[in-house]
């Protein structure tokens, strides 16, 4: 039996293992780097070992550092999460060796399934249909898509259009591989277009496998999932039944022991389906299989790692969809973010589960990707259950940091996806970024002007004097007062009869409430302020403003052309030298931020006048990486 296990991984999801374990009676172990050491799984756990570092190279993928803070610790056994070293074979061997319980297969199923190119071998011999690469590719085979042989989660995947691209993407997808996995080695298969990614849950015991429904997982930005749900939509009872067979034989292949997931392509249009990968280990989506079936599944892989007999007693009952939160731009092509969470509060009860690895003042950092949260709603049906978690979305209150928020609402909301018409091409095809529906222009409109009262009324509680004296009181009134945004600027009256503002009705105003009446309609605003920031929330959504300062500092600016770096990361190469000359659009140099490299190319056509970074430099957001002059300068 396990006494206490530790969790060789981090935030959310070392805080759902816990949360099993402290049901269960075992103590609990986190490890954690110097950049996660105030998250909170690192308090919820009963005993916490700091890895020196904050780089996943320095930390959570040294098996050594690991494995000793087991020892350390006193841990019997040790749960890999999901990521880092959690699909690592010798990792595991490596906890084998010292005693220890490993909770995940054998690693023997670990190293059959660790290379995509193996993995197809093994399930073509199994009986279960794979897509067949081309040796030679053709015209006739494009598109194609490139893939990282050692790992998954869209890093080093790139899909080429035509023959010329690819040994350019080729490439740029082993750069990528070698940088996240460690192995450069890439394949090529035929790409399908508006395919769907449909996953088996499957259970491997000593007794046989058992199958735990499907998940679809086709709503996917950069090959990386962002709302899944399960049962997936639109399947005939006949595809269902033979994905949970090539799911039960692929697990059968290679004696899986332990909870995994076969993924597979659907092709909707021709009603088939061809094996993907595997992934030995629980997947981040793995909550709404819980809900549907009614199931723990880190209790279940605790138990067959203890040897225990696991019998399938689900039910599967209604419909779960999850959506994750990421700190990302979804309209400035889902860059990063990263900084502190002012305020991070989402709603959770009444069939709505909430996975968090933040909290209120957690700090995001460069280091991992950029995941807040799973957001999970279960109802009895699948339109009830994209209602539920939209409804759950609207209430949160996320201030400090830009997520994607706003497009899991559109995506919750689209006509398409509730009719059940998903694909891993929705997001690019219909909701590429979250402009938000006509009429949210003039309720973002009266949002400001809440923001503008509050800040207003803010000052009036900051007085040490002349408290009595009303809100911007003068003898003679010659023009109203203006609070100044980066997106515009509201124009309010004070004095002896309170706030007024043209075509608005000033019902109530606090410093962090302010309701307003507009056409008739009345609502009220929730406003938080920290710093120059002010989050403004309600029932319509959520608008974040940065109050501009009355003077600017002249050495804050930056020359014209300048190209700024959009987050906090890492310099990977750089493309052209001082005094060369470029096209608008070509690539000037690569950054890396939470696991994924970003291009920063020319703003226009001109000479590259300084280029103030080299490879492996760290840059803050906003420093200026290169200046480029264009020809209208001349």
């Amino acid at each position: 039996m396990i006494s206490r296990l530790l969790v060789a991984n981090r935030a959310e999801i070392a805080s759902r293992v816990f949360r099993t374990c402290r049901r269960l009676g075992i103590e609990t172990v986190a490890i954690h780097s110097d950049a996660d050491a105030d998250l909170p799984y690192v308090r919820e756990a009963d005993h916490a070992v700091r890895l020196p570092g904050s780089t996943p190279a320095e930390t959570y993928l040294r098996t050594d550092l690991v494995v000793e803070a087991a020892k350390r610790a006193g841990a019997d056994a040790i749960h890999p999460g999901y990521g880092f070293l959690s699909e690592n074979a010798d990792f595991a061997r490596a906890v084998l060796a010292v005693g220890l319980t490993w909770v995940g297969p054998h690693p023997d199923s670990i190293d059959a399934m660790g290379s995509k190119i193996e993995a197809k071998r093994i399930m073509a011999a199994a009986g279960v249909p794979v897509l067949q690469t081309p040796a030679e590719p053709t015209e006739a085979d494009l598109p194609l898509i490139v893939k990282a042989s050692a790992g998954g989660g869209g890093r080093g995947m790139r899909i080429v259009r035509t023959l010329a691209e690819l040994p350019t993407e080729l490439e740029k997808a082993r750069a990528e591989a070698a940088s996240a996995f460690g192995d450069d080695t890439v394949f090529v298969e035929p790409y399908v277009e508006r395919g769907r990614h449909v996953e088996v849950q499957v259970l491997g015991t000593p007794d046989g496998v058992i199958v735990l429904g499907e998940r679809d997982c086709s709503l996917q930005r950069r090959h990386q999932k962002v709302v899944e749900e399960s049962p997936a939509p639109g399947l005939s009872d006949a595809t269902r039944a033979a994905l949970h067979e090539a799911g039960r034989a692929a697990a059968a292949a290679i004696d899986y022991l332990g909870a995994g997931t076969v993924e597979f392509l659907y092709d909707a249009a021709r009603d088939t389906f061809f094996f993907l990968e595997m992934n030995t280990r629980l997947q981040v989506e793995h909550p709404v299989t819980e809900l549907v079936r009614g199931v723990d599944l880190v209790e279940l892989q605790l138990a067959v790692a203890e040897g225990r007999v696991v019998t399938d007693t689900s039910v599967e009952s209604g419909h779960a969809i999850e959506a994750r939160l990421y700190a990302e731009d979804p309209a400035a092509d889902y860059q990063p973010q990263s900084g502190v969470l002012t305020r991070f509060d989402i709603p959770a009860g009444d069939g709505v589960r909430v996975d968090a690895g933040f909290e209120s003042g957690s700090t995001v950092s460069t280091h991992y990707d950029a995941m807040l949260a799973k957001v999970v709603a279960h109802a009895p049906t699948r339109e009830q259950a994209a209602r539920k978690l939209a409804g759950a979305l609207r209430r949160a209150r996320i201030h400090g940091l830009t997520t994607n928020r706003d497009q899991l609402l559109a995506v919750l909301g689209d006509p398409g996806f509730l009719a059940g018409e998903v694909s891993t091409a929705f997001l690019a095809e219909r909701v590429r970024a979250p402009e938000g529906a006509p009429e949210r222009a003039s309720g973002d409109t009266t949002a400001m002007v809440a923001g503008a009262l509050a800040l207003a009324e803010r000052a009036v509680a900051a007085r040490t004097v002349q408290r009595g004296i009303p809100v911007a009181w003068r003898n003679v009134v010659s023009q109203p007062q203006r609070t100044e945004f980066e997106s515009g600027t509201v124009e309010w009256w004070g004095g002896r009869s309170g706030y007024r503002v043209d075509g608005v009705e000033v019902v109530s105003v606090a410093v962090d409430r302010v309701t307003l009446e507009h056409d008739g309609v009345r609502t009220s605003y929730d406003v938080g302020v920290s710093g120059d920031a002010v989050d403004v929330d309600w029932a319509g959504g959520h608008l974040a403003l940065t109050r501009m300062p009355r003077f600017t500092d002249p050495a804050d600016a930056v020359a014209s052309g300048s190209l700024l770096a959009p987050m906090p990361g890492t310099v990977v190469s750089v493309a052209v030298a001082a005094g060369e000359r470029v096209e608008a659009g070509q690539p000037v140099l690569v950054l890396e931020a939470m696991k994924m490299q970003h291009t920063v190319s020319a703003p226009h056509a001109g000479v590259v006048a300084a280029i103030s970074v080299e490879a492996g430099t760290q840059v803050a957001s906003g420093a200026v990486l290169a200046v480029v002059e264009g020809d209208e300068d001349e």
